[in-house]
């Protein structure tokens, strides 16, 4: 029996990073943001464990989900999550996703685009 992705992922989204499905990715899951790429899904499970770990309130906003065909998801979010830092800097992120998706119905490529530059991430960490 195939999962339905779309509904999972809107559930994995509303609690991120806590309590994510990782049973919807091939173990050799392909992850390429633009701070990271890496193959294999305890990678990946191990990055989402680290932003849950030193990021706190950290918060997805999803905005849009949709199954462009069955081997493609597209998602809309924004990620919010406050820097472990005496002043607290609020970190926000807006991006979006593409899931690449295999016979098997795995999610077998994860590739987030950032709709801000790394360098406009940091600027936010010193409130400019």
């Amino acid at each position: 029996m195939k999962m339905d992705l779309v509904a999972q992922l809107k559930q994995d989204y509303a609690r991120f990073p806590k309590d994510q499905t990782y049973a919807l990715y091939a173990d050799d899951v392909h992850f390429k943001d633009p701070m990271n790429e890496f193959d294999g899904v305890a990678k990946y499970r191990s990055m989402i464990g680290f932003l849950g770990w030193f990021f706190s309130d950290v918060q997805m906003d999803l905005h849009n989900i949709e199954q462009v065909n069955p081997s493609l998801i597209t998602l809309k979010w924004t990620l919010n999550m406050t820097a472990p830092l005496p002043w607290s800097p609020r970190l926000s992120i807006p991006g979006h996703t593409e899931l690449g998706v295999n016979e098997a119905g795995l999610i077998c490529s994860h590739v987030d685009y950032w709709e801000r530059s790394r360098l406009a991430v940091l600027k936010q960490v010193f409130g400019q």
